[in-house]
């Protein structure tokens, strides 16, 4: 009998070492983990709730369309009859004896603990074990019915009806009253900042609850404030040697520029960190699009 080639011949089959798979498979496994895991938390994310914007006020709005309220310094909560929730979706973790007797409707505030209290309420929204004591000094400021229907001077009538019943004292009505013209309106905004007060807000009368930036809710402060990205820290000089000169940021447009300004001394020795956003107040642009002479608020810590 013939004897077959040898390139026909079966090969013996050859079997893959372990070291050689085992370190494969290993990786395969963690990177399917991974993607898991962030397919859920994906999933998970909270959604913002859908809230109405304000736009800045400028001279020549017709003032007898709105109502005039004071613009609280707290922190923006949507409460969805449930839960406190905040802007970005997060549910605040409130003590359950200061949200008791809430309505089971929506509504959008601002929680607030009276004027030049922002940094400690800010801490307080954001623990997630709720400091009793600290909760105590908060209260959920309404100023809109966002599922209510109709204008807002109607949704307004409908909130001092629900909100009227004696029982929680954490939860309250912003005051909203008319003014005559635009000098009444700057009496009123002269009388709030001195007061310590941050500014006012414009509700238009006729306007139902949409979910977007415009004129029919306006600010007014005496200075302007935006956020930016802090892209680096820049060394002192003089007095402040060894500490933070100023930090060079980037707005969401693109434009960059310095902030030397409106720092304490604890904040120029552990200056806010690269990456973060900051809230800076400026009056005005430059023809470049520059802020002018800005000047750093806070670190934004929203929850």
């Amino acid at each position: 009998m013939p004897t077959a080639p040898k390139s026909l011949l079966p090969i013996p089959a050859r079997r893959t070492p372990a070291h050689t798979w085992r370190p494969l498979l290993a990786l395969l496994i963690a990177a399917l983990a991974q993607a898991q895991a962030e397919s859920a938390a994906a999933t998970d994310a909270p959604t913002p709730p859908a809230l109405m914007l304000a736009e800045v006020y400028r001279p020549g709005v017709d003032l007898s369309a709105y109502w005039v309220s004071e613009k609280l310094d707290g922190v923006r909560a949507y409460w969805d009859g449930t839960h406190l929730v905040s802007r970005r979706g997060t549910r605040l973790q409130a003590p359950d004896w200061f949200t008791a007797g809430f309505p089971s409707v929506p509504l959008d505030g601002e929680l607030w603990s009276g004027r030049g209290g922002f940094e400690v309420l800010s801490g307080t929204v954001r623990q997630q074990e709720p400091d009793e004591a600290a909760w105590r000094r908060v209260r959920y400021m309404v100023f809109d019915l966002p599922d209510g229907g109709g204008t807002f001077g109607e949704r307004l009538a409908r909130l001092r009806v629900l909100l009227a019943v004696p029982g929680n004292p954490h939860l309250a009505l912003v005051a909203q009253e008319r003014v005559a013209d635009h000098a009444a309106l700057m009496a009123r905004l002269d009388q709030v900042v001195a007061g310590g007060g941050e500014g006012l807000m414009l509700h238009r009368d006729d306007a139902p609850y949409r979910a977007l930036r415009s004129a029919d809710l306006l600010k007014l402060k005496p200075y302007l404030d935006a956020e930016a990205r802090v892209l680096a820290q820049l060394p002192g000089k003089g007095k402040y040697a060894g500490m933070l000169g100023a930090l060079e940021v980037e707005t969401p447009e693109g434009i960059r520029f310095a902030i030397g300004t409106g720092f304490s001394d604890a904040q120029r020795r552990a200056p806010p960190p690269i990456g973060s956003l900051v809230t800076y107040r400026y009056r005005g642009l430059t023809a470049k699009g520059r802020p002018r002479f800005a000047s750093f608020l806070r670190v934004r810590e929203d929850p």
